[in-house]
């Protein structure tokens, strides 16, 4: 439907497109896009308004998915709310489970195993890998790409699900680490298996950058498209890839060295525009990164519990205090807040999402662009809306 109007730049819930009058531009065109859109793991809209392909005004719209996480996290138990955790970011389960559980051993002053710790940091390598491969897939299938990149991440995808499905009995709902440890030992079978995914990774790179990295088209739609600058990004709480890719050197494994993050040497790569480009190369060098730390953690793994033989699970009850859980997550910062009144369920959960945080700079990447940018901005952004929305 298109009507002509001089309403406020306001969706219109029986229109998709509609012109809306400016004194300044003349007739400015408002477009919807969405609910449903190919660029996201869930349900997203964006409105713009174009004046002629430009975009002078972009407005997210969410909240399509919201499933009360927080609340639910207030009325159950401690135990009881890990596998919430995985329904936020779906595709990082495992890295979910360990900001969770983290904030819950500082709540109670809980220690966890030393090869638990190991397990941990191989774990959250392995979803780095696969996060960002995916992030790679997509970004190119927004290009215009054919199914051809996207097809070969979900190969190599497949391989690190059939891990963690081996481990936890699950593929992508892992519900697998537990206060002071993680739930089943992996066992020397599946830690040969994890080195030989490893060490068929950089293989997997080096043909994903043949085919990518220097290609013409690639280059032309990404290259300063969509630049951040380095004060928006710190001014806007933005972190993670986008934020390293504006420039910015924080890295929370390096910050906080949170488990057993000090005992590898890696990089943290850095970017110099901002840009879209710029967001996809840094993932690809913060998977190159993650290959050494991956080989140094399955080398060094030691003997020993998997889980604290201390630590209680049901029945818990922390003493009244707050803590804050946070680690350096694939798409950033994600972390969990805790209030504890001293009964067996938080008395306040909050979740720190970094999908959200990021998401809310996505105007100031689209202005001056045109609305086919627009859906490779967002597409490097990289959201998964059952953490935009909760």
């Amino acid at each position: 439907m298109i009507e002509a109007s001089t309403d406020a730049l306001l969706p219109s819930p029986g229109s998709r497109v509609r012109p809306v009058r400016d004194p300044f531009h003349g007739d400015l065109l408002e477009v919807s896009m969405g609910p449903h859109h190919p660029s996201t793991h869930g349900v997203f809209r964006m409105v713009a308004t174009l004046d002629g392909e430009t975009i002078v005004r972009l407005k997210p719209v969410f909240g399509y998915l919201h499933r009360n996480h927080e609340k639910l996290g207030e009325s159950t138990t401690y135990l009881a709310s890990m596998p919430y955790t995985d329904r936020l970011d779906y595709l990082c389960s495992m890295t979910n489970n360990w900001a969770y559980a983290l904030a819950v051993e500082r709540l109670i002053g809980q220690p966890v195993p030393e090869r638990a710790e190991y397990v941990r940091v191989i774990l959250a390598e392995l979803t780095r890998l696969l996060n960002h491969t995916c992030l790679a897939g997509f970004l190119l299938q927004d290009c215009g790409a054919s199914g051809t990149p996207l097809m070969y991440a979900f190969r190599e995808r497949e391989k690190i699900l059939d891990l963690f499905e081996s481990l936890s009995g699950s593929r992508m709902m892992c519900n697998y680490q537990r206060f002071g440890g993680c739930r089943v030992d992996p066992g020397a079978h599946w830690l040969a298996a994890a080195s030989r995914v490893t060490e068929g990774y950089g293989r997997f790179l080096d043909e994903f950058e043949a085919l990518l990295t220097g290609n013409e088209i690639m280059m032309a739609r990404t290259q300063g498209v969509g630049p951040l600058s380095a004060k928006l990004a710190v001014a806007a709480g933005v972190t993670g890839p986008m934020l390293r890719a504006a420039g910015v050197a924080y890295d929370i494994r390096k910050v906080d060295g949170y488990g057993i993050y000090p005992r590898f040497n890696f990089r943290v790569p850095l970017g110099e525009h901002g840009d879209t480009y710029d967001r996809y190369m840094l993932r690809i060098l913060e998977m190159r990164e993650s290959i050494p730390i991956l080989r140094q953690a399955l080398a060094e793994i030691p003997a020993g519990p998997i889980m604290d033989p201390k630590a209680r699970l049901r029945g818990l009850r922390p003493k009244a205090g707050e803590s804050y859980g946070r680690i350096e997550g694939p798409k950033g910062e994600i972390g969990f807040y805790l209030v504890s009144d001293g009964t067996p369920n938080p008395y306040r959960y909050r979740v720190r999402p970094p999908s959200l945080i990021n998401l809310t700079i996505l105007e100031d990447l689209c202005l001056g662009r045109t609305i086919a940018d627009a859906v490779i901005i967002l597409g490097s952004v990289d959201i998964v809306l059952g953490e935009v929305d909760r």
